[in-house]
């Protein structure tokens, strides 16, 4: 398998539709609910612009990445950069952040399906981020549909009926959530839109189409629009994304900065630059968040032929490890120094019916996690359910009776870059490692399926999430096939592909005895995948790139 973050795509079969748009633009594969009126000749043209505008300076970023992947793996370590010191030592700040996200104690997150939606918007939270990445799978179906979906919201018009009959329906606008989106990210494409016959940028279509069809509404209304910004790994990514939202404010009439942002580090690279990122930015971030799953995710990948930087299973791979402590301590300093927001991570925790016991001590980790974050200078969190919310409103609540902290300036954190790649220390169990096999296949056979967000074993997984998984056992076998001396479980077995393949061919005769399964049919598709892809001898940069050659 070749390390390319962006793969020459392949196109949907012959056989599938093909819409002619305006000159240049093809929409292609098969028709989906929605697409007439999300896709119409304007809004392609509108997509076209874009992706003629910025393409070439995305494809220059994509290179950077493999470049800098290419030094990593020469056993280069990530540092802070010499040639932006006077930005970082600069006394600037970010502008004036908008009313209406002063406070975000409380985010939900979830994909952009009308019933998430609507429950999320009614669900008490301050803002809800509306995802089409990491708990989105991208068949077409959803992406337009969510995109439908996000209209008919901001409209006040959406409404959602279950097959038995269960009515959902918004509260008055006053009463919702404020409404965040965030696109997918720079290394993905979107294969059934071409643009002078070459798919066009998932993120440009993402951010592009919504802001089209919404940002002027949302502007109307004081309320953005705004957005999520993921997996960017330099000041050159935000600047190319800074170029791209101050070209769709000109394009539709708005002032400058009107789009707000706020950006995910969720990349080592990207902690290195927070400061650089601000100011690329400047104009118009409010925050950035600590994406603690892509982050360990990243770091996974970032030192893939580093021995010495394996992690022990994700479970031991806690906040309060030195290296995630430290980004976050630094997250929080970079930005009240610059007076944006600091935004905490995911709990993934979701209630277990059945077993009071064990509910409480899934909420009591809840709390526990929500009481480090307020208590280090975060200015908010996020949760991945509704039942959560409470439990991190009480908390924020309690500890932050201001809208926010930007008083606390954290002036006592000093982090080095070796602060920042401390690997931490731990073991490999064998229900870990089991429970990586499980948690990739499971969840790659759902996203297969279309659903880019599963619940297993009382966790909410995302691709990030499965990611961790996957680029752990990656790391795991690999490295204990090429040192001297191989890695080994707790209780003394080799971690090697002979452990791997019996517990992979294990795992479908005990999936069976799940009822109600997500993707059960496409269990042994996503096996097959996994195999090939912990096989090869290069760790692939994402495994959703491969993946979306399967979806429709």
């Amino acid at each position: 398998m070749t390390d390319s973050i962006q793969r020459q795509p392949e196109l949907p079969a012959e056989t599938a539709e093909v819409d002619l748009g305006p000159a240049g633009i093809r929409v292609v594969g098969p028709r989906v609910p929605a697409q007439a009126a999300i896709l119409s000749a304007q809004a392609l043209a509108f997509l076209a612009d874009l992706q003629r505008r910025f393409e070439a300076t995305r494809q220059t970023c994509l290179a950077g990445r493999r470049a800098r992947q290419a030094r990593f793996d020469a056993k280069e370590l990530p540092d802070f950069r010499a040639d932006t010191a006077a930005i970082r030592a600069g006394n600037w700040r970010v502008a004036a952040i908008p009313a209406a996200l002063l406070d975000r104690r409380v985010e939900i997150t979830g994909p952009v399906e009308p019933k998430m939606v609507i429950n999320a918007l009614n669900s008490g939270a301050n803002c809800f981020m509306a995802d089409f990445e990491d708990s989105t799978s991208p068949t077409f179906a959803n992406l337009v549909g969510g995109q439908q979906v996000l209209r008919e919201a901001i409209a006040g018009t959406l409404e959602f009926t279950t097959e038995l009959g269960k009515h959902y329906a918004l509260k008055p606008e006053p009463e919702r959530a404020v409404l965040m989106v965030r696109p997918r990210g720079w290394h993905l494409y979107e294969k059934h839109v071409l643009v002078d016959d070459a798919p066009m940028s998932a993120s440009l279509f993402d951010l592009g189409l919504f802001a089209f069809h919404n940002a002027r509404a949302l502007h109307a209304k004081d309320r953005g629009p705004y957005f999520y910004l993921p997996k960017m790994e330099c000041m050159e990514e935000a600047a190319l994304w800074e170029a791209v939202l101050a070209h769709i404010e000109a394009r539709l009439s708005l002032p400058h900065g009107t789009m707000k942002v706020t950006v995910l580090i969720e990349t080592l690279p990207a902690a290195f630059e927070m400061d650089e990122i601000l100011h690329a930015l400047k104009d118009r971030i409010v925050g950035l968040n600590c994406g603690r799953w892509d982050y360990i995710f990243s770091y996974l990948k970032k030192f893939r032929k580093h021995r010495d930087k394996v992690l022990p299973e994700r479970g031991q791979v806690t906040m309060t490890q030195h290296f995630l402590k430290s980004y976050c301590e630094l997250l929080i300093q970079t930005c009240h120094r610059r007076g944006a927001h600091a935004m905490g991570g995911m709990a993934a925790q979701i209630p277990i019916s059945g077993d009071a016991q064990a509910n409480e001590a899934a909420l009591a980790r809840v709390r526990a996690d929500k009481l480090r974050e307020v208590s280090a200078g975060h200015d908010g969190t996020w949760v991945a359910h509704p039942a959560l919310i409470p439990i991190a409103r009480e908390i924020f609540d309690t500890h932050m009776p201001t809208p926010n902290q930007h008083h606390v300036k954290r002036e006592e954190v000093s982090v080095t870059a070796a602060d920042l790649i401390r690997p931490c220390a731990g073991t490999i169990t064998r229900k870990g490692f089991e429970n990586n096999v499980e948690v990739c296949v499971r969840y790659l056979a759902a996203w297969l399926d279309g659903n880019g967000c599963v619940p297993i074993h009382h966790l909410m997984e995302d691709a990030a999430t499965a990611e961790i998984a996957r680029a752990q056992l990656w790391q795991w076998l690999h490295a204990s096939a090429s040192g001297t001396e191989p890695l080994h479980l707790d209780d003394g077995t080799p971690v090697d592909f002979t452990l791997f393949d019996r517990v992979l061919l294990a795992l479908p005769s005990q999936l069976a005895a799940i009822g109600g399964l997500p993707g059960a049919v496409r269990i042994h598709e996503a096996i097959a995948l996994l195999d090939e892809l912990t096989d090869a001898q290069i760790l692939a940069p994402f495994l959703t790139v491969p993946a979306y050659q399967k979806l429709a």
